[in-house]
């Protein structure tokens, strides 16, 4: 009877197979939904970044994975009570020259290790004055045995990680992931690391913007909908229903605009996505607030 009900359901099977397939390769954006996000004037969308990129295709430029267990929480205690939280604020504008350029994953779902060095590397700068430090995500990504490459990664093992064992410098292990969407095996001989310590989460608007005055940049995950792949400018809103994945990305300040409050945010998506590689996003929307994490800046090569 049991073979009898497989054999049965073959049929279905085959059919729905070539239509799953249908699914991933249809184009991610739409003029449709260009037409309709424009019409509603929250925010600007076009179709010439993403172009004919596909479902498949754009699932492989997203890896933040969820996970069950977080850093612990960061101890705020009276910070809170007496912080004067300022209506806008820009790690570009406090810390001139500290907050990295803009850089592009590719064909990798390695945005949970950018933006893990990224925030490291900007830390440095801010607590220990180091300019112009390029960290590797390349080693992250081939290196780090708690986390799955360009198959996407955890943020509290990736900074549990760097806190452990530390990065070296972009110099020593370039990246390269993004032209093959493969890991790679962790080969580089690097000698010279850049740790972090302390690596606590922040899951509060206040405690975001609380952790950015104090240290400066933070990482975080939100779930990313097939409209933000449209995104050129204005603040980022919910449009779509349809969740394509987990993305990390690096919170660097906040502002207000006509009684909106939003994220500064910086993408891995290369400066020609968004504005110049940035976005804004409301605060709440896609839980872009709730799961931010960062380190202190830890040891550096003499």
């Amino acid at each position: 009877m049991a073979k009898l009900l497989v054999l049965l359901a073959l049929p279905a099977l085959l059919l729905a197979g070539p239509a799953l397939r249908l699914q991933e390769d249809r184009p991610i954006v739409t003029k449709e939904m260009v037409d309709h996000i424009n019409s509603k004037g929250l925010w600007k969308a076009s179709l010439d970044w993403a172009g004919n990129m596909t479902v498949r295709q754009a699932r492989h430029m997203l890896g933040a994975l969820p996970s069950a267990t977080k850093a612990p929480k960061a101890q705020l205690g009276v910070l809170h009570k007496y912080l004067q939280v300022p209506a806008s604020f820009d790690s570009r504008d406090q810390w001139p020259g500290c907050v990295g350029a803009i850089r592009n994953q590719a064909d990798c779902g390695s945005c949970w290790a950018f933006s893990a060095v990224e925030v490291l590397a900007d830390r440095f700068c801010i607590d220990q004055g180091i300019t112009g430090l390029l960290l590797s995500p390349q080693w992250l990504v081939s290196c780090d045995p708690s986390n799955y490459g360009c198959g996407g990664g955890y943020l509290n093992l990736a900074w549990s990680y760097m806190q452990t064992n530390g990065v070296p410098a972009e110099s020593c292990d370039p990246y390269s992931s993004g032209d093959n969407d493969e890991s790679g095996s962790c080969s580089a001989n690097c000698s010279q690391f850049y740790t972090a310590t302390a690596a606590t989460s922040y899951t509060t608007p206040a405690d975001i913007q609380a952790g950015i005055l104090q240290g400066g940049p933070v990482q975080t995950a939100f779930t990313v909908y097939e409209d933000f792949y449209s995104y050129t400018s204005g603040i980022y809103t919910q449009t779509s229903d349809v969740d394509v994945g987990g993305h990390a990305v690096k919170i660097i300040g906040w502002g207000n605009q006509n009684g909106t409050n939003y994220w500064i945010v910086a993408n891995s998506w290369g400066n020609n996505w968004g504005m110049d590689g940035f976005f804004w996003i409301a605060f709440g929307q896609c839980g872009i607030d709730t799961d931010a994490i960062a380190g202190n800046a830890g040891t550096a090569p003499n």
